[in-house]
């Protein structure tokens, strides 16, 4: 396990931001649908999206990495003859956008994960399999899970308030139906953004559907996935940080954003600018100036991956910062309420935990210390932002937990005039 000591200081300069992580599994994914050829450009090299890539090959498909692109022929896709397994990795998207798709392989598909992946909920997928009558077995409803062939009916009532992500997954597959379906949603959807982006690039990629206000989803059957050429924009999942940093003192321009994204987590500006700070974009480079923050209420049910950086800019916000509707992030790769109140706390922060959310009372400076990136990337960089208004040395164990989502965080980090220097726990 890799460790860092972060001397704080400010950081200062420009940062190429990384593709969307979200963008780059719904591309690779409708790519690997369509008969023929397609090319994604600008994409990732994070541990999620190589097991993205690897399930699709495993059920057919053809993609072939040429540097920062993919070659993506999907001829083939679902034309597997044998049982099938796929590794998701810790990957939820991966995951849970793969199950209901594997039903039109016409083997079982077993799915497999690691750390915190097995401990994620399926109830939604499960619940739609025993109405539809589709065979599934698991152990104690975890991972491995084996689902054999099988079509989901053509009316589908779920959840909303559990994962998107499951949402995204019905929509990706049921276009392949020959008969027409509708997602209805029960309770009031969260993470709409998200499926804002699975809508957007299966219509590049040919497919039609209809939402009616996110209370339900119309899918025609018989649609085909066509071949397309589609360029990955950054991800403000990831700029959200260097963001943040600029809010607090640094500066920070990321490039590669598209400020009109559909991307839900481009509300980070938003957010920013009603804490009282100042967001700058020219063209596709945009960034936050040093401001004096004040606290604030925020509603994180359609902006989960936000919230610990989040915690960050509150914790040295003046006054007080509430974040609620975040009862969810204690189902990602970690407990993320419990982990962020316990790593910033222990930088000298005053966050009090709550089942739904968090309150935090906004000092002006932390103190440093020893934390954890907790096997959670957003965790690690998030703590990696609060070093730079900490008057003391941050220890960071854990720290090569980033490579799950931003594998050069701490090469950009260092570019950017952080002080860090990388050690292995036992050495």
């Amino acid at each position: 396990m890799k460790s860092v000591t972060i001397t704080p200081k400010k950081l200062s300069g420009s940062v190429s931001i990384p593709p969307s992580k979200s963008l780059c599994h719904r591309a690779i994914i409708c790519a690997s649908l369509a008969k023929g050829i397609s090319i994604i450009n600008n994409i990732g090299n994070s541990e999620d999206i190589d097991k993205t890539i690897e399930a699709m090959k495993a059920l057919g498909a053809q993609i072939k990495r040429e540097d920062t692109r993919l070659i993506i022929d999907g001829s083939k896709t679902f034309s597997v003859l044998e049982p099938t397994a796929l590794d998701c990795g810790e990957s939820g998207s991966t995951l849970r956008f793969l199950i209901p798709l594997a039903l039109h392989c016409k083997v079982p598909v077993t799915y497999t994960g690691k750390g915190r992946l097995g401990e994620r909920p399926l109830d939604s997928y499960y619940q739609i399999f025993n109405r539809s009558g589709i065979k599934y077995k698991h152990t104690n409803e975890r991972l491995p899970l084996t689902v054999y062939p099988g079509d989901i009916s053509g009316t589908i009532e779920i959840e909303g308030n559990v994962s998107s992500q499951f949402v995204s997954g019905l929509l990706l597959s049921l276009p392949l139906y020959n008969f027409n379906s509708e997602i209805r949603i029960t309770t009031p959807l969260e993470s709409r953004g998200y499926v804002d982006m699975t809508i957007d690039v299966m219509r590049k990629f040919g497919i039609d559907v209809r939402n009616n206000n996110y209370h339900s989803f119309k899918v025609s059957g018989g649609q085909s996935y066509r071949p397309f050429e589609y360029t990955v924009e950054g991800d403000f999942s990831q700029a959200a940080f260097f963001l943040a940093a600029g809010a607090l003192g640094s500066f920070v321009v990321c490039k590669g954003l598209n400020s009109s994204s559909l991307q839900g987590d481009r509300e980070i500006i938003d957010i920013i600018k009603r804490m009282g700070g100042e967001v700058v974009i020219e063209n596709d480079n945009i960034a936050a100036l040093p401001a004096k923050l004040k606290g604030v209420e925020i509603d994180a049910s359609q902006i989960p991956d936000l919230v610990p950086i989040l915690t960050v800019l509150g914790s040295l916000a003046e006054g007080e910062t509430i974040i609620k509707n975040a009862a969810r992030l204690r189902i990602k790769e970690s407990d993320r309420l419990s982990a962020i109140t316990q790593q910033l706390n222990a930088l000298g922060a005053t966050i009090i935990e709550k089942n739904d959310g968090l309150v935090i009372e906004g000092i002006s400076s932390l103190k440093g210390g020893t934390t954890s990136g907790c096997n959670d990337h957003r965790i690690a960089m998030s703590v990696a932002i609060a070093s730079t208004c900490c008057d003391e040395e941050v220890v960071l164990n854990d720290s090569d937990c980033v490579k799950k989502s931003y594998p050069h965080f701490w090469q950009d980090f260092k570019i950017l005039g952080g002080q860090v220097d990388e050690w292995n726990v036992g050495e």
